[in-house]
This record gives C-alpha cells, sequence and structure tokens, in this order.
C-alpha cells in the first residue's frame, strides 16, 4: 500500500479501533496524508465524506480505515444474513478493485472480516460461488455486482457502509445509472454511512452525493498541490512526424527505469508499439478491448522489470495502480484538462519524485489552455534539439495482433473502430 506525503496527525490521536491501530503500526503507517487528516475525523464519527483527492494520495487507506471503524464499532443489523454483505465499496475498474482488495487485506490482519472481490471478465463462477458463501465486506465493479444481485445470490437490506472511489471515473465509464441502482437498494442515507472520493467535485458528482448521501462534508485536496511540488513538468512543441524520432530520442537519453506512454486513440497505441517494437524497446499496450487476463499479465511484467514502458489510452489506464512509475510521457496531449492530472499524478507517489513529458503536436496543441488553466500555471517548455531526434528503425508489429486481425476478417467480423475505446466497457 503507498503512503503519499504525510502531515503531523498521527494514527493514534485519532478515535481508530485498537486493531485498526494495530494494523496501520504493523504496516509501518505513523502519520497521515493531507486527504487522511481531513476525512478521517469526520468518518470516524459517522458522518459522511465526500472528499476530493487524487489517485496515489492515501485516500484508499482513509475509506478502508473508515470502512472497518465503523463495522468494528456498530453492531450487524439485527436479523442480518451472511449473504447480505455490511459494507460495500464500489470501484469503476477491475484493477482499482483488486488494488483496494489487497490493501484491505493488510488492514484486516486484526479484525478478521470476511471479503470478496468481484469483478468482470474472469472467475465469474468462482466469483459467485465466494460470495454466495457469505461476505462481510463486498468489493467491486457495478456491472457484475448487478448481475449477482439480479440472481439473488445476495442483497443489500443490511449495508452499514457504502463507498464509492473515484466517482468522475464512474460517469466517464457509464456506470452511474447501474450506482444508482445499486444504491436505491440499500439503506436510506441516514442509516449508514457515505463515503464517495473524487478527483474532481464537480456538479454531477456532487450531485450525486447530495442524492444518495446523508448531508456529506466535504474535504478537498487540490490537484496542482498533490502532484505539481513533485513532478518535474517539460512540454515540447513538436510535429506529428517528429514524435516517434523525438520519443526515441528521449528514452535512450532519460532511460526510464519504470515509464507510461498515453496515447489518445487505441490506433494510435497500436502505431507506436510497433515503432517501439522495430527500434528494439519492447513495451506493453494496453487498451480498452483488452482482455483481464492480458492486462493482469502485462502489468505483472511491468512491476517484475521484464518491460519497462507501458503504452495505454485513458480507458485502459483507469484504475491502473503502477507504483514507482519514474516518468510519464503524453505522447498524444489530453483533449480534457483533468486527463492531464490523472496521467501526470501517475508518478511522484509515495513521496517520489517523477517527471512528465508532454508533446504538443498540431493535432492536440488546442488543449493546451484549458490545461494549464486547470493547474493553474504554465507547463515549462523545452526546445526540441536536432540531438534528441532519432532516426527511428521501421516499425514491427506484433504478430498475435496481426493473427487477430487476419482471423477478424476471414470470419467476417470488423476489427473494432479507432472510437472504441470511448465505449463503455462490458459488464461481463
Amino acid at each position: 500500500m503507498e503512503q503519499a506525503h504525510t502531515t503531523e496527525v498521527r494514527f493514534d490521536q485519532l478515535d481508530l479501533h485498537p486493531a485498526l491501530l494495530k494494523a496501520t503500526h504493523e504496516a509501518g503507517f505513523t502519520h497521515c496524508t493531507p486527504i487522511q487528516a481531513k476525512a478521517l475525523p469526520i468518518a470516524l464519527a459517522g458522518r459522511d465524506v465526500a472528499g476530493q483527492a487524487q489517485t496515489g494520495t492515501g485516500k484508499t487507506l482513509a475509506f478502508l480505515l473508515a470502512t472497518m471503524h465503523h463495522l468494528l464499532t456498530h453492531p450487524p443489523r439485527h436479523g442480518r444474513t451472511p449473504t447480505q454483505p455490511r459494507a460495500v465499496i464500489l470501484a469503476p475498474t477491475r484493477e482499482l478493485a483488486i488494488q483496494i482488495k489487497h490493501d484491505a487485506d493488510l488492514l484486516n490482519r486484526e479484525a478478521h472480516f470476511s471479503m470478496a472481490l468481484v469483478y468482470g471478465g474472469v472467475d465469474y463462477e468462482k466469483q459467485r460461488n465466494r460470495l454466495a458463501e457469505g461476505v462481510d465486506i463486498l468489493i467491486g465493479t457495478p456491472g457484475r455486482l448487478i448481475d449477482y444481485y439480479k440472481q439473488k445470490v445476495f442483497d443489500l437490506n443490511a449495508v452499514q457502509v457504502v463507498v464509492l472511489d473515484e466517482a468522475d471515473r464512474m460517469f466517464d465509464l457509464g456506470f452511474i445509472k447501474d450506482i444508482r441502482y445499486l444504491l436505491r437498494r440499500m439503506p436510506k442515507p441516514e442509516k449508514r454511512l457515505g463515503l464517495l472520493f473524487s478527483a474532481t467535485l464537480g456538479y454531477r458528482v456532487t450531485e450525486l452525493a447530495y442524492e444518495h448521501m446523508n448531508m456529506p462534508e466535504e474535504v478537498t485536496i487540490e490537484p496542482e498541490k498533490v502532484t505539481a511540488d513533485r513532478v518535474t513538468e517539460t512540454l515540447y512543441h513538436v510535429e506529428s512526424r517528429q514524435k516517434v524520432p523525438l520519443l526515441l530520442g528521449l528514452l535512450r537519453k532519460l532511460e526510464p527505469e519504470r515509464g507510461l506512454i498515453f496515447v489518445n486513440t487505441k490506433r494510435t497505441g497500436e502505431e507506436l508499439d510497433a515503432w517501439l517494437r522495430g527500434n528494439g524497446l519492447e513495451a506493453g499496450l494496453l487498451s480498452g478491448d483488452v482482455p483481464q487476463r492480458k492486462r493482469q499479465r502485462l502489468i505483472e511484467k511491468l512491476l517484475s522489470g521484464e518491460i519497462r514502458l507501458l503504452v495505454a489510452t485513458d480507458v485502459a489506464a483507469r484504475g491502473l495502480h503502477i507504483p514507482e512509475v519514474s516518468h510519464v510521457f503524453n505522447f498524444d496531449l489530453p483533449q480534457n484538462e483533468e486527463d492531464y492530472v490523472h496521467r501526470i499524478g501517475r508518478t511522484a507517489r509515495a513521496g517520489a519524485r517523477g517527471e512528465a513529458i508532454s508533446f504538443a503536436c498540431e493535432r492536440y496543441v488546442y488543449s493546451l489552455p484549458e490545461i494549464e488553466a486547470y493547474i493553474g500555471h504554465k507547463i515549462p517548455t523545452a526546445p526540441v534539439d536536432e540531438s534528441l531526434l532519432v532516426e527511428p528503425a521501421p516499425p514491427r508489429r506484433d504478430p498475435s495482433a496481426r493473427r487477430r486481425r487476419e482471423g477478424q476478417r476471414r470470419d467476417g467480423r470488423r476489427p473494432r473502430s479507432r472510437g472504441g475505446d470511448a465505449r463503455r466497457h462490458s459488464r461481463r
């Protein structure tokens, strides 16, 4: 579990249950991060929280401690059965749900709650059977949860705590109808603790909070304060035809230990992956239609050091928690200012420093004014020095991807369009 820069507030100063104090101590946590210092006193007192915080600021620890403390200090509802979860934690992506469960396991060593993890793409019967055994804390993504709910594998009548993590991404991925479906089948807001966290607390997220929470208290950690102090930002104004040569030159010069390269479309990701392969740089490629098992294998290869680079679209990268990212490259400048903050927030975690390098080409430079207005400062620019431009070798495409496309043509199926990443993920 990562822990970002901390405050002077210690966990032992909070009214935490002894089992959770012991768990935080054994995990090496002594002082709260800003979001924890602000949100925990409110949540531990039993009041709802709507918090603005980026990934990597310690919000997961905050809502897990608050959830477990509430369950430890409040008995289950009278007549509750094992298939009635006491707490439900909703995440927008599989990877984020997996990370939350991993962190929850660290805090659960003394509390001994039964927990289940439910998400789409894999292990349908296995997850269903685990849920049918009964669970205290249910962590998962909305689509698969609704599937099991409609099969009456569990019900939501005894929920005491509900957590919405990365609420803004729930909107982006089209899950809000599903979220409302689940919330309306839980006890009324005044009869449960509600915790909502989002990178931004815009109108739609705030509306959701006040509709389905009990007068939540807002807690805000400004995005630019979270990242800018520890991220070195650099912007290159570059022609589209120079982007690959410049990226290759920077990769050779900087030799990132672990780097993320963001693109705006799946097609650009495939093209860039081919250029990297052709120039001796092995990278993983994540787009919205990559199967879950392959996603996990790619992340494991990155964490083990087998590969050092991951090319990803925003949709594919949402919810990924990858520690020790030294460099983020915006090969395509994002078209949404909030996505810029999400992207550069992938580095400089846990108090470390990182670099965020962005290319502003003639196609995507138009989003630069909105990005700089949102983060509150100009991104420092650097000249495109000829010494940085590498003459690339020809691209080399992934043979498995080519076979997959050829198979689709033989079957009469059209490959997914370049806009595929914008569509909602499948529930299953």
